[in-house]
Parts: C-alpha cells; sequence; structure tokens
C-alpha cells in the first residue's frame, strides 16, 4: 500500500502556477518573433519600393533624354541662306494650316497640386537630318535631280497610300522648302509638281515626329503610353542664352508668363538646352509624415521635396502633388541638363 502511495507522488505533473508562468514565456518570444517579423518585413518593403522607384526614375530620365536630343533633327543646320529655324511662317501644304518646327516645347503645368509640365519634342527621322542634312538652293535642272532622289520615298495612289518600292505604309515622308522666311513642308508625292523658285532651299525629314511626354495616374506617358509606372510629377526649364547665336545658358527660366510661355520665334531660337526633374515615389506608405514640403525656390541649402538650387533669376521649379497624405511616401527626384544639339549646331544659321 505504501509502496503504490510513493509511485503516485513521483508522476504528479506541472503545477497550475508552471503552466501559467510557461504560457507568459511562450507568449512573450512570440510577441519578441512577431515585432522582429514586423520590423524586417517593414524594411524590406521600404527597401524594394525604394529600388522600385530607383528603377523607375532612371528609366524615366533615358526614355527622355534619348528623345530631347532629337530635337529639330532633320532641320537643316548650316543653312545661312534660309535657316530652317529662322522661318518666321511654317505652313503645311496638305492642310494650309500653320506648323509647329520648334525642337522643344514646354507646357507649364502650374503651381497648384498636381502641377506636371509636360515636354513636346519634334524632329524628322530622314537618314540626311540634322549634320547631314540635304540642303541646297534651286534651279530648273536640280529638282528633276532631286525627283529622283525622292523615288524610294513616292507614294502610290492605291488606297492605303503605300510607297511602290515597299509596300508598307510608313508615316509620311516630308519635304521643307524654305525661302526668305517662309518654310512649307509637304508630302515628297508631291516634290515634283511644286514650283521652286531659284532663291529656294530644300530639306528632306523623313517623317516628322511629335513626341508628347506627361504624367498622368502615377505613370509617365509618351504620346499616353504608359512607359514608366512610379512616376508623379515631371518639372522641366528653359535653358536660355542671351542672344540666339551664342550657346551659353545665361538664365533658367519656367514655360510661363508673356514671353516663354508661348515664346516667339527670336525668343525660341535663344532656348538651347533643357533641365529636367522627375519624382519617383515608393508607393509604400509609411505610418507618419516622412517627406516635408520644400522650403524655398530661390536659397541655397534646399529641404523637403525639391529640385535643384535656384536663385532670384533663375528660381527652381516647384514639386507640388495631389494627393491629401503624399507626406506619408518616400520620393527620389532625378535630375539632369540636356543640351538641344540641332539648335546649338545652328547658331550661326540664327
Amino acid at each position: 500500500m505504501n509502496y503504490h502511495r510513493r509511485i503516485i507522488s513521483t508522476n504528479k505533473g506541472f503545477s497550475l502556477v508552471e503552466i501559467m508562468v510557461g504560457l507568459a514565456i511562450g507568449m512573450l518570444a512570440t510577441l519578441v518573433i512577431m515585432q522582429v517579423l514586423n520590423s524586417f518585413q517593414t524594411q524590406q518593403r521600404r527597401t524594394t519600393g525604394n529600388t522600385d522607384a530607383q528603377t523607375s526614375g532612371g528609366l524615366a530620365m533615358y526614355l527622355l533624354q534619348r528623345e530631347l536630343q532629337l530635337g529639330g533633327y532633320g532641320l537643316p543646320v548650316f543653312d545661312t541662306t534660309n535657316p530652317a529655324l529662322g522661318c518666321s511662317t511654317v505652313t503645311d501644304s496638305v492642310t494650309g494650316n500653320p506648323m509647329d518646327i520648334s525642337p522643344v516645347s514646354i507646357i507649364d503645368g502650374g503651381t497648384g497640386p498636381g502641377g506636371s509640365d509636360q515636354i513636346i519634342v519634334r524632329y524628322g527621322d530622314a537618314q540626311t537630318g540634322g549634320i547631314n542634312a540635304r540642303s541646297v538652293t534651286f534651279t530648273g535642272t536640280t529638282q528633276a535631280a532631286f525627283t529622283t532622289y525622292f523615288a524610294p520615298y513616292v507614294y502610290a495612289s492605291g488606297p492605303n497610300n503605300c510607297p511602290v518600292t515597299t509596300g508598307d505604309c510608313p508615316a509620311p515622308q516630308l519635304v521643307m522648302v524654305a525661302s526668305g522666311g517662309t518654310c512649307t513642308i509637304f508630302p515628297v508625292s508631291a516634290f515634283s509638281a511644286i514650283a521652286v523658285t531659284s532663291s529656294a532651299s530644300l530639306a528632306y525629314l523623313g517623317s516628322w515626329n511629335i513626341v508628347t511626354f506627361a504624367v498622368n495616374n502615377g505613370q509617365l506617358e509618351r504620346n499616353g503610353i504608359a512607359m514608366g509606372p512610379g512616376i508623379v510629377s515631371m518639372q522641366a526649364q528653359y535653358g536660355i542664352s542671351a542672344a540666339a547665336n551664342s550657346n551659353v545658358v545665361t538664365q533658367w527660366v519656367d514655360a510661363s508668363g508673356a514671353t516663354w510661355g508661348s515664346p516667339a520665334i527670336a525668343d525660341r531660337n535663344r532656348i538651347k538646352a533643357v533641365r529636367i526633374a522627375v519624382v519617383a515615389r515608393n508607393d509604400k506608405p509609411e505610418g507618419s509624415d516622412v517627406t516635408a514640403a520644400r522650403s524655398s525656390l530661390t536659397a541655397a541649402n534646399l529641404t523637403g521635396l525639391c529640385a535643384w538650387e535656384g536663385t532670384a533669376t533663375s528660381p527652381a521649379p516647384g514639386i507640388s502633388l495631389a494627393a491629401a497624405d503624399w507626406q506619408r511616401y518616400r520620393y527620389r527626384v532625378f535630375e539632369t541638363i540636356i543640351p538641344l544639339r540641332n539648335v546649338i549646331w545652328s547658331r550661326n544659321t540664327l
């Protein structure tokens, strides 16, 4: 009988106090693990978001720089007799309407929230464009020679208006005739029927491209097609020289006001470069505000969401985002200066 009692007393198990202590230690360990895991996941999301913003911003800058460097390509740059950028009137012979051949135009988005700028780039794609543009003074015999030169680009009169030589349907191939400050642009299919005076000059433009960059719904768009996600703002400024025949940028200006909102020919030819700021966002919001508004547009040592430092004569662009909770996101601002090389090469003709 006593032996049975001794066996029972050696197998009595855990007491209630021991069980409660064990549960408390387990819960404490679980809480620590969960906090560490949450902290790790937060840091991982932040790092991944920053990497995505870095990639998006870099891609956007690449696309913008590639297109802007083409601005004005195809326009004759060494024609001192009839410079294309010196034409006060440019007419589309098909529609009879004025045609804008400005290499680059900026549409200012204003200073309010979400005021992102737009950039329009215009250029041709002729292999003889830019520095090797074909531009001559006409006589009656040279027009016949150029008619032969343009033969591969002349369109048939079929239903799709396609070239005879290839059978595909590319954009219309264009020719510019410039004379005395007046330019006319028409399809090469009409070239042999155009009466050209002996004082005129000609340039083959190829197909004329008009490319518009804008930021909509958190994406950089090229002609309305999304090219770069995670972009929430784009700001641009003209770099202008004191005179059209100078390539030294003396001031940076927004595309606004009476002069630069819609620049006249003489002022447009002073635009030698474009300065751009692209804002990419980490799409993972933080629990509190992590980004401050810009401190100034003209002072040195700027703080907050800003681009480059500005001065009283060349203020920095203001970056204002539309979202009410924009300060809870982290941003990357990419900046660059893109020279308009086809305008720079035209210095001596302007």
